[in-house]
């Protein structure tokens, strides 16, 4: 899982990195060969390619965002790369990060950008234990060895945190995304996100599962965002990726088998198998009672106040100043896309 301090962001010089003022979003307008009135963005992801990109893939491919006069391009990142430095010096327009934390933090190191959609209405980082030592309930993590990458151990903290058990009666183990220590006796859990049936396999269908969301901290997955200058002078072209990536969700969720095939065709590293079997679990954060109300991508401002307290009283902005709320997220583009954005449970 792509988690905070893996990065640290490149914090103030990501503007340097590329040559480009702070925020400056690069969106160009139309090139011989493209319709009039198009626009040509990049949309930054975190990581390397996965179902996390499949609305925008599908919208691209049946040209949703060409209705919606953009010519998109999807940037990779990965584990070396540091994309919130990629959107904050223009490279991209808008990005999208694996988690809500990451986003805090690096609004917290002096990068002036906003959340504007939530891509997974709850995060599906997720404790994983077996039948015969199961870890059913937060209490049941006393005296459990967990574990864990070291960009995920502040997750296991707040998630203790919040349930009031001491630190001292949990031990963290760091590990890689392997399940094996978990089958071999070395870990009582293991994480992953639920939605990534793959690396899963090896535990069986009969694994215990244990989500954060459900200990009581609250996260985001897939928050997309932009700097507060494309917010400001551009709002309507982060508007029109909103539009067409709902509608590219839209279709994932009506057409998931049609919508695996236009995203292998479009990555053909990834495994058509593997997609068709892990689709519905990314669907099932995407579409949730939340969006059948109020529309794919919604976020609710009192779930970004619980995380921005609770971050902030684990020390996670030591030496640096604490967020507001409005710092980090708005709402004015889920309200200018609202009639667009499906409806879906």
């Amino acid at each position: 899982m792509s988690e905070i301090s893996r990065r640290q962001f490149l914090l103030r010089a990501g503007g340097a990195a590329y040559g480009i003022p702070l925020g400056a979003a690069l969106i160009s307008m139309p090139q011989p060969g493209r319709a009039a009135g198009t626009v040509s963005i990049s949309e930054q992801v975190d990581w390397t390619v996965s179902n996390r990109i499949m609305g925008e893939v599908v919208a691209k491919a049946l040209g949703y965002f060409e209705e919606e006069g953009i010519d998109l391009s999807i940037i990779l990142g990965g584990p070396n790369i540091d994309g919130v430095a990629s959107v904050a010096s223009g490279r991209a327009a808008v990005g999208l990060l694996s988690s809500s934390p990451s986003l805090m933090l690096a609004r917290a190191g002096g990068i002036p950008i906003k959340c504007v959609a939530a891509g997974f209405q709850q995060h599906p980082f997720t404790y994983f234990s077996l039948p015969t030592n199961p870890i059913r309930t937060p209490e049941d993590f006393r005296g459990k060895r967990v574990g864990t990458s070291q960009t995920s151990v502040i997750l296991l903290r707040a998630l203790l945190k919040k349930n009031n058990i001491p630190e001292d009666q949990v031990k963290v183990v760091v590990i890689g995304p392997d399940v094996a220590p978990l089958l071999t006796g070395q870990v009582d859990a293991v994480t992953n996100w639920a939605t990534d049936a793959t690396p899963l396999k090896p535990l069986g269908p009969d694994r215990v599962e244990l989500r954060l969301w459900d200990c009581g901290v609250r996260l985001y997955a897939n928050p997309f965002y932009a700097t507060e200058t494309t917010l400001k002078e551009r709002p309507d072209v982060v508007a029109a990726f909103i539009r067409a990536t709902a509608r590219g969700w839209g279709y994932v969720k009506a057409n998931p088998e049609k919508a695996v095939e236009l995203f292998v065709k479009a990555y053909p590293v990834r495994d058509r198998e593997a997609e068709l079997a892990s689709v519905g679990l990314a669907l099932s954060y995407v579409f949730t009672k939340e969006t059948a109300q109020s529309g794919w991508g919604a976020m609710q401002k009192e779930v970004w106040a619980e995380q921005l307290q609770m971050y902030d009283e684990l020390g996670q902005f030591a030496n640096r100043s604490v967020p507001k709320l409005d710092d980090i997220v708005t709402v004015d583009i889920l309200k200018s896309t609202e009639s667009a954005r499906p409806k879906l449970s």
